[in-house]
């Protein structure tokens, strides 16, 4: 990051209560409105909005500006080691709370998309949680994973690092599907 925009950027400080559960509050708020935006601006360009598109997308930026900075003054961001053990904590979340029940949830209320929608997510985030603790483990010994591609389906999230399989492994998607960072 260039030095003049990074001694520009909000950093931590110790918060009182209120003001961290505000911020806490409004970093959700703000990330949540940055993701909908830019399932938004998809929804534009699909409807033939070109510049509306390019609109949400740019303010979906801005959003995820102000969520960032949030997190900072949180004390949100620590070292990649720390980054890992909080990515590797919140996927045991979703992998052995929430998910697990949302999926019970949906299952009763017999909601088959919903039941869709956290299956793939479920499913994703086991292997993240374990990319995660892998990555942790690496950067605990001071080195850094290999520089294999990652992957990620289009469909459902399912996370490939390296070789794709033909098809996904969650949804059943080919492997054209998939997204390679």
């Amino acid at each position: 990051m260039d030095d003049a925009i990074a001694k520009r950027l909000p950093s931590a400080e110790d918060l009182c209560a209120m003001t961290r559960a505000s911020l806490q509050a409004a970093f959700a708020g703000e990330s949540q409105a940055a993701e909908k935006y830019m399932v938004f601006a998809e929804q534009a360009e699909e409807e033939g909005y070109p510049n509306i598109a390019k609109l949400f997308r740019a303010i979906s930026f801005a959003e995820t500006r102000h969520a960032r900075n949030h997190l900072r003054v949180m004390g949100g961001v620590g070292s990649t080691a720390e980054n890992l053990k909080s990515a590797f904590d919140g996927e045991a979340f979703e992998v052995d709370e929430m998910y697990p029940a949302y999926a019970e949830i949906a299952r009763m209320q017999a909601m088959t998309q919903a039941s869709r929608s956290v299956r793939y997510a479920l499913r994703s985030e086991v292997d993240h949680k374990r990319m995660y603790a892998d990555a942790r483990t690496k950067a605990l010994d001071g080195a850094d994973i290999a520089s294999d591609t990652v992957s990620v389906c289009v469909v459902c999230g399912h996370t490939v690092i390296g070789d794709l399989p033909d098809k996904c492994l969650v949804c059943s998607a080919p492997r054209e599907c998939y997204q390679a960072f």
